[in-house]
C-alpha cells in the first residue's frame, strides 16, 4: 500500500489529490485546492501566496502522511511572468515535500494525460472524466483537483510499470542462472 500526494501547482490556486495504491488498484482519499489568491478586494502579494502554498502542502503531508509526492512540471507559457510565478509555486510545494523527506517525482502535462486518458493531447474534460471513472467518484472533482488526482494516478501508473519491468528483469536473470 502506497499513499501518493499529487499536486497541480498554481500561484493562485494549487490543486491537490491524494490516492492510495494497492497493487494495480487506486483508491481516492481526498482532493481539493489551496486557495492563495485572496479576494478581488484584497489580493495577496506573491510572497504570502507562496507561504500559503508551502504551508498548505505541509499540512496535507501531515494529514495524509503520503509515501510519495508527484507534481506537474512547468510548461512554457506565453507570458514569462506567469511561467516564473508558476515555477515559484512549484518550488514552494516541492520544498514542503523535501522538508518531509519525500522524494519528488515530476511529470509533464503530456505524460499525465497519456497515463490517465491514453493520449497526450487530451483536454481537461477528458482528464476529469477519466479521473472520475478510474477512482469511481460519484461527481467530478473541481478542475484543479482533478488535474492533481491525474498527477497522482500518473505516478501510480509509472510505479506499477517499473515494478512490472523489475519483475520481468528478475525472471530473465533467474532464467540465465539456471
Amino acid at each position: 500500500m502506497t499513499i501518493i500526494l499529487g499536486i497541480d501547482p498554481g500561484s493562485r490556486l494549487t490543486g491537490y489529490g491524494v490516492i492510495e495504491q494497492k497493487g494495480s488498484k487506486c483508491h481516492y482519499l481526498g482532493s481539493g485546492c489551496i486557495r492563495a489568491a485572496g479576494t478581488a478586494a484584497k489580493p495577496r502579494e506573491l510572497a504570502e501566496r507562496l507561504r500559503l502554498i508551502h504551508d498548505g502542502v505541509a499540512e496535507l503531508i501531515t494529514q495524509f502522511k503520503p509515501d510519495e509526492f508527484a507534481i506537474e512540471q512547468v510548461f512554457m507559457a506565453r507570458n514569462p511572468d506567469s511561467a516564473l510565478k508558476l515555477g515559484q509555486a512549484r518550488g514552494a510545494a516541492i520544498v514542503a515535500a523535501a522538508c518531509a523527506d519525500l522524494s519528488v517525482a515530476e511529470y509533464s502535462a503530456r505524460q499525465i494525460k497519456q497515463a490517465v486518458v491514453g493520449t497526450g493531447g487530451a483536454d481537461k474534460v477528458q482528464v476529469q472524466h477519466m479521473v472520475m471513472s478510474v477512482l469511481k467518484l460519484s461527481q467530478p472533482p473541481q478542475a484543479d483537483a482533478a488535474d492533481a488526482l491525474a498527477v497522482a494516478l500518473c505516478h501510480a501508473h509509472t510505479r506499477q510499470s517499473l515494478i512490472r519491468m523489475a519483475g520481468a528483469a528478475q525472471k530473465t536473470v533467474r532464467g540465465r542462472l539456471r
